[in-house]
């Protein structure tokens, strides 16, 4: 161990590295949801509803749009995980008696986030009706109806949210392992050398050896999608063939990681360390088991330098939302950018060399 000392720095800097990060980052708590308000009252009463909404901690007003169907949209893009919509009459409504209607939209496809943004509307729903019951004496029915709408997942299950995420884990798991370990071994193997000796260029051999595997994380996906339309009734709404194409461009990412990881070790067991090393903050800081809105900035931050981020997003996206290519197009085109650089970086690493 002492003359391997990569592999005993690996060892112990690991467990360290990765108790400091996830012990600081992982967060359940989800506050600031980013909220848009579509007002068409406009008036003193809504703007003080608003306020309360705010009040809670849970809602961040990141946009006051001009429709109910920029609320939609902003929705589904991503750019909002809730809506608050107020009727043009809501003051009119509660000056007659009448109950004014309130609308609260949730993207509810992760069920942990969205739990304390439906239970807080609901409590701000029931604050508003004791501050108005106790200020008009006599009144027979409640002043606001905040009707909470959890969107593309409004059964709140688990497995809706789980599943599509599981197709990059998968592929991230078993992609980057196998071909992290593929000029290690031959490297282990003495194969490497007629490697060396061949015309092929290295762009040429990097690109042969994930081409094969390329076909496999096709396959998966298909398998876990399949598996999971037919055992846990996952949805699929939008365009299956963007999808796929998507799914190759993340493929691609992943294997051309392994090989740089291949280039960088000089074991197959330095190459899984390695490996895991990268697996462990997919999982746990793109956003597949907790929500990355409760993270903190540092952590969010090294979220975006990692590809299973912006494919988890594209995944639900069109699995759970139906939206195309034109909401989605900056993650597929951080994707692509991941797999070009990645694909770069190994073959300026790798040299066609014993050493």
């Amino acid at each position: 161990m002492r003359r391997d000392r990569l592999t005993l720095a690996i060892m112990v800097a690991i467990p360290v590295v990765q108790l400091l990060l996830f012990g600081y980052a992982i967060q359940t708590d989800v506050r600031h949801i980013p909220t848009v308000v579509f007002d068409d009252s406009q008036t003193p009463e809504s703007r003080d509803l608003i306020a309360a909404f705010e009040n809670t901690g849970n809602f961040a007003i990141v946009a006051r749009l001009l429709s109910r169907a920029a609320v939609d949209d902003a929705i589904a893009r991503g750019t909002a995980q809730a809506g608050i919509v107020i009727p043009h009459d809501y003051p009119q409504a509660l000056a007659n008696g009448r109950t004014a209607p309130v609308q609260v939209i949730v993207d509810a496809e992760d069920p942990l986030s969205s739990q304390s943004a439906l239970a807080a509307a609901a409590g701000v729903g029931e604050v508003e009706n004791l501050s108005l019951l106790s200020a008009a004496a006599g009144r027979r029915v409640l002043p606001v109806d905040v009707r909470v709408r959890p969107r593309y997942n409004p059964g709140l299950r688990s497995a809706v949210f789980i599943v599509p995420g599981l197709v990059g884990v998968i592929l991230t798991l078993t992609l980057v392992l196998v071909t992290a370990m593929a000029i290690v071994r031959e490297r282990e193997r003495g194969t490497l050398e007629q490697l060396i000796v061949t015309p092929i260029t290295r762009t040429e051999l990097m690109v042969g050896k994930i081409t094969p595997y390329v076909a496999v994380g096709l396959v998966q996906m298909t398998t876990v999608l399949f598996l999971g339309r037919l055992v846990f009734a996952v949805p699929l709404t939008g365009s299956l063939m963007l999808l796929y194409g998507v799914t190759l461009i993340f493929i691609v990412a992943s294997l051309s990681f392994g090989l740089f990881i291949s280039t960088l070790v000089k074991t197959q067991a330095q190459a899984i360390q390695a490996s895991f090393f990268f697996v462990l903050p997919n999982i746990l800081l793109s956003g597949f088991m907790f929500p990355r809105a409760a993270m903190p900035f540092a952590a969010r931050a090294i979220g975006l330098l990692l590809p299973l981020t912006y494919f988890l997003k594209v995944l639900r996206g069109i699995l759970l939302k139906g939206v195309g290519l034109g909401a989605l197009w900056p993650d597929v085109a951080a994707l692509a950018t991941f797999g070009g650089l990645l694909m770069f970086l190994a073959v300026r690493r790798f040299h066609k060399t014993l050493d």
